[in-house]
C-alpha cells in the first residue's frame, strides 16, 4: 500500500467530474476497471490528473476500497485510456474482462533479487494478454493473471531471459521450495579467486601488463564471470541496465583499456558477494520454510477396520479419526473424541504455556501434545489447516509493496539510469571539451557504472518486511501486508470491544449476599437449583460457582422461565423464583435499602439477580464478565507506546465505564449499535491512524474502517485470518504492544537500511570524482552494502 493505506483513506465511491459541456452522462457507455496498485487518494489524484487530459473521457467513479474505476466515455476505443493508465503504472484490467481470466502460479529457481524481478517486470510487460505480476522474491514465485491464452507467450518470454519456470496449479509449495536450498559449486569461484590473485601479484611483480597477466586474469573472469556475462547480455538485449548488465560493461571496458588484475578481481568478488548474499537471502527463505516444517508428514489414521497406520498427512481426508502419541505433533486440525493432554500451542498462537485440552477442544497443526494421548477427529485438510493458512497469509503478504518499498523502487527506476548517463557524460565530455587524457575518464566512467546499481536499497525492503512478518507470526501475529508492519507504530488510538477482547466472554458470579434473616449456604441452594434449570448467561454463572463450590442442586417442580425477568419453580413445596430488579418489584418486594445496594453493584459494571421467596427477598447474586489480567497489562503497555484506548461495547454505560475503569482505559462508550461503533472510528481517525480490536462479526464495519483492523482469537477461524489485516492468534491484548514495538523496530531497519545504501553510494560518487575510487572498491563497496543491509534486515528475525 502507499503512504495512507487503503482502510485509513476515508475512501468510498467518489464521482470526479471531467469539465466537457454538454455531454449527457446517463447516456455514454462506461467501462469499470479494477486497478490492484490503486490504495489511497494518492494514485486516485494521479489518475484523474492523467485521465482529466484524454479527450472522451467524460467522468471517473472512483472506489479506493474495492480498487475499482469506472469511466464514463465517448470513445470508439479503449486503448486511450488504458494506455494512459499503463503510463502511470495502474495495473488496470477490465471488470467484464477479469472473469475470463487465469491465475498461474510460477516458480522460478533462478529468481533471487531484485534485478531478476525488474528484468522480468520489463519482458512480461509487453505480452498481450497479462493483466498482473505479483512477485515474491523469497519464495521465488511468480503470480500471474492472464487470458487463457496467453500462458505459453509468458513461459517463452521467461525462456528468452534465461529462466525455468515451474507452472504450479496453486499457491502451495513445490517440492522443489520445500526443499533444502541446493549447495553451491564452489571450485569456478575457487579457481577464480586464485587466478585474479595471482595476476594482481605479477602485475606487481613485472610492475605492469605482461602476457601471463592477462592469461591469468581471462581464466579469472571466464570461470567466475561467465553467468554474469550470460546475465548481462540477456539484460542489454532487453534493454534493461541492471547490475548484471552494468558489469559486464564495467569489468569489459577495464578489459579494454588494459586494467586486466583489476577486472578480474571485481568480477570475482561480483560473484562472490553475489553468492553470500545468496545464502543471506536463504535465511529469510528459511524462516518461511521453518513454518512449513512444523507439522508432520504422516498422522496415525483409524482405518475401516478399527485398525492403525500411518498415512501421508495430505491424503487424509475430513472426518478421519486420528491418534496422537505423548509428545508428537499434530499433524491436522480437528476436534478431540477421547482422551485428555496438555497441547504446546506456541507454534500457532504465541502461548508461552501449554493449554490443557479435552473432549470437544479443537487442536491445531503444528502443535506439539504434551504427555497425555488422544484421539481427534479430522476438522480440514492439511492444505486448508490453520497452519496452512498462516502460512499462505504470511507469503501473500510478502507479495504486497508496504510504501518504503514502493519509494525505493520507483527510486531504483531514476537512479540507476541517471547514474548511466552521467557516467556516459563523464566518459566523453572531460575528453572531448578540455582535452584531458581518455583513459583515466573511461576509467573513472566505469567506476561509477559498478556502483550505478540501488541492488543494496531495493533489496533491502524485502527482507526486512519478510523477516518482520516471520517474526511477527512465531509470537502469534499474522500480519497480511507490508504496509500494516510499517505502519503499525504510527498508530494514535486503539479501539477495542468489550466482549471476548478486554474480558473472558464469560460472565462469572464475583458478589454473594444473604438478604435479611435468611441462611446464606440454604439461599445458595436454592439459587442454584433454579439456575441450573435455566441456558440464561447469568444463570448459568450463578449455577456454576454453586457447582464449583461443591452443592448439589435439588430437583425442582413447575419450572418456568419470565422472560426479560428470571425464573420461578417449586422447591419441595415452595414456590421461589431468581430474577431481577424488574422481577422483585412486580413481586412487591423492593425497599430502599434493597434499592440502594442493588444501584451500587450495578454502577460497578455488574448484573444483580435476587432470590425471592414467600417471605420475601432472601439473597442478592452479582455477576460479571470479568477482566483479563492481561488486557490491564496490555492497556499500560499502550500508553508506554504513546497510543491510546477507547472501549466501544454495546452494553449498558455503567458496565462499559467499570471496565474501562478497571483495565485503564482512557475513553468509554456504551450502546452502541455495528454503525455507531463505525462512526467513533472514523471520529478518532480524524486525530491520527486508528487501529480496530474486536472478535465477532458486529465489529466487522469497525475493523474494516480503521487503518489497521485486529481480530481477536483468529487461531482455527478461517474468516479472521482471510479478512483481518492483523490476527491475534489466541485472545491475549499483550500481542498488541508486540506488534507495535515489531513496527517500530522494521520501520526503523528499513530507515537505516536507506541511509546505509544511499550514504555508501554518496561517498564513492565523490571519491570516484577525486580520483580515488577504484573498481574493486566500488564493487567491494557496493556488495558490501547489499551484505549490511540484509544483514540488517535479518535481524528482525531475532525479536
Amino acid at each position: 500500500m502507499s503512504e495512507c493505506g487503503s482502510k485509513g483513506c476515508g475512501c468510498s465511491t467518489v464521482v470526479v467530474p471531467n469539465p466537457k459541456p454538454n455531454i449527457v452522462e446517463a447516456a455514454l457507455p462506461q467501462v469499470r476497471y479494477r486497478i490492484e496498485n490503486m490504495d489511497c487518494p494518492t494514485e486516485e489524484a494521479l489518475i484523474r490528473d492523467k485521465l482529466g487530459k484524454v479527450q472522451g473521457v467524460s467522468s471517473l467513479e472512483f472506489n479506493l476500497v474495492q480498487r475499482t474505476l469506472g469511466v464514463s466515455h465517448q470513445l470508439a476505443s479503449l486503448r486511450p485510456i488504458e494506455d494512459a493508465l499503463s503510463a502511470i503504472g495502474m495495473r488496470a484490467v477490465r471488470m467484464d474482462e477479469k472473469a475470463a481470466q487465469q491465475s498461474t502460479w510460477l516458480s522460478i529457481q533462478q529468481m533471487d533479487c531484485p534485478t531478476e524481478e525488474a528484468l522480468i517486470r520489463g519482458k512480461l510487460a509487453g505480452v498481450p494478454g497479462v493483466a498482473n505480476l505479483e512477485f515474491n522474491l523469497v519464495q521465488r514465485r511468480l503470480h500471474v493473471a492472464h487470458t487463457p491464452d496467453a500462458l505459453p507467450n509468458v513461459l517463452a518470454a521467461l525462456k528468452s531471459l534465461g529462466f525455468d519456470a515451474e507452472v504450479r496449479t496453486s499457491s502451495a509449495p513445490s517440492a522443489a521450495e520445500a526443499q533444502a536450498p541446493a549447495r553451491t559449486n564452489w571450485w569456478p569461484l575457487a579457481v577464480s579467486g586464485v587466478t585474479a590473485t595471482l595476476a594482481e601479484v605479477v602485475y606487481w611483480l613485472n610492475g605492469g601488463n605482461h602476457w601471463v597477466v592477462v592469461a591469468l586474469a581471462v581464466v579469472a573472469i571466464l570461470t567466475g564471470g561467465l553467468t554474469t556475462y550470460k546475465k548481462g547480455w540477456i539484460a542489454l538485449r532487453n534493454r534493461n541496465l541492471n547490475m548484471n548488465a552494468l558489469m559486464s560493461i564495467a569489468v569489459t571496458g577495464a578489459m579494454l583499456i588494459g586494467h586486466w588484475p583489476e577486472a578480474a578481481m571485481v568480477m570475482v568478488l561480483f560473484a562472490l558477494a553475489e553468492v553470500i548474499e545468496a545464502k543471506s537471502l536463504d535465511r529469510a527463505r528459511n524462516a518461511i520454510r521453518g513454518l512449513m516444517d512444523l507439522a508432520p508428514d504422516t498422522a496415525l489414521v483409524q482405518q475401516a477396520d478399527g485398525s492403525w497406520a500411518a498415512v501421508d498427512a495430505n491424503a487424509v481426508p475430513v472426518g478421519s479419526r486420528v491418534r496422537v502419541k505423548p509428545g508428537e505433533r499434530i499433524a491436522l486440525d480437528g476436534l478431540i473424541v477421547e482422551g485428555r493432554s496438555s497441547v504446546n500451542q506456541a507454534p500457532i498462537t504465541g502461548e508461552s504455556l501449554p493449554v490443557d485440552k479435552a473432549e470437544g477442544d479443537s487442536v491445531f497443526a503444528g502443535t506439539i501434545n504434551g504427555e497425555g494421548s488422544f484421539e481427534f477427529r479430522v476438522t480440514a485438510a492439511a492444505s486448508a489447516s490453520t497452519l496452512a493458512r498462516i502460512i499462505h497469509a504470511v507469503e501473500a503478504a510478502q507479495g504486497s509493496r508496504a510504501p518504503t518499498q514502493r519509494f525505493v523502487d520507483q527510486f531504483a527506476r531514476l537512479y540507476t539510469p541517471i547514474v548511466f548517463a552521467v557516467a556516459l557524460a563523464v566518459a566523453l565530455v572531460p575528453p572531448l571539451v578540455f582535452g584531458v587524457p581518455w583513459l583515466d575518464w573511461i576509467y573513472k566512467a566505469l567506476v561509477l557504472l559498478v556502483i550505478a546499481c540501488p541492488c543494496a536499497l531495493v533489496i533491502s525492503t524485502p527482507v526486512s518486511i519478510v523477516s518482520g512478518l516471520a517474526a511477527a507470526a512465531r509470537h502469534g501475529i499474522l500480519i497480511k501486508g507490508g504496509v500494516y508492519l510499517e505502519e503499525g507504530h504510527k498508530l494514535k488510538w486503539l479501539a477495542l470491544d468489550k466482549t471476548g477482547t478486554i474480558t473472558h466472554g464469560k460472565p462469572a458470579q464475583t458478589d454473594f449476599a444473604a438478604w435479611g434473616n435468611a441462611d446464606p449456604d440454604a439461599s445458595r441452594l436454592l439459587a442454584a437449583s433454579l439456575a441450573a434449570r435455566s441456558d440464561h448467561p447469568v444463570s448459568l454463572a450463578v449455577a456454576r460457582a454453586a457447582v464449583n463450590d461443591g452443592l448439589t442442586p435439588r430437583d425442582v417442580a413447575d419450572f418456568a422461565a419470565l422472560p426479560g425477568r428470571g425464573v420461578r419453580g417449586d422447591i419441595n413445596g415452595q414456590i421461589y423464583h431468581l430474577g431481577n430488579h424488574r422481577l422483585v418489584e412486580e413481586l412487591g418486594m423492593c425497599s430502599p435499602d434493597l434499592e440502594s445496594r442493588v444501584s451500587a453493584l450495578e454502577a460497578e459494571g455488574k448484573t444483580v439477580v435476587m432470590l425471592t421467596g414467600q417471605e420475601g427477598v432472601r439473597a442478592l447474586f452479582a455477576v460479571a464478565d470479568t477482566v483479563k489480567d492481561s488486557s490491564r497489562q496490555a492497556i499500560a503497555e499502550l500508553h508506554r507506546l504513546g497510543i491510546k484506548a477507547i472501549m466501544l461495547t454495546g452494553d449498558n454505560p455503567h458496565t462499559a465505564a467499570a471496565i474501562a475503569s478497571q483495565v485503564g482505559i482512557d475513553r468509554s462508550r456504551g450502546n452502541l449499535l455495528p454503525e455507531d461503533k463505525l462512526h467513533e472510528v472514523e471520529r478518532l481517525s480524524a486525530d491520527g491512524k486508528t487501529g480496530m480490536v474486536g472478535d465477532g462479526i458486529n465489529d466487522a464495519p469497525a475493523l474494516a474502517r480503521a487503518d489497521i483492523g485486529f481480530a481477536m482469537g483468529a487461531a482455527g477461524t478461517d474468516t479472521a485470518i482471510e479478512t483481518a489485516d492483523v490476527a491475534l492468534m489466541d485472545d491475549d491484548l499483550r500481542k498488541l504492544p508486540t506488534f507495535v514495538r515489531l513496527s517500530s523496530a522494521t520501520a526503523s531497519v528499513l530507515k537505516q537500511n536507506i541511509a546505509l545504501a544511499l550514504g555508501i553510494k554518496a561517498v564513492f560518487l565523490i571519491l570516484t570524482f577525486t580520483g580515488q575510487a577504484t573498481m574493486w572498491m566500488a564493487v567491494f563497496a557496493d556488495m558490501g552494502a547489499s551484505l549490511l543491509v540484509v544483514g540488517n534486515g535479518l535481524r528482525l528475525l531475532r525479536r
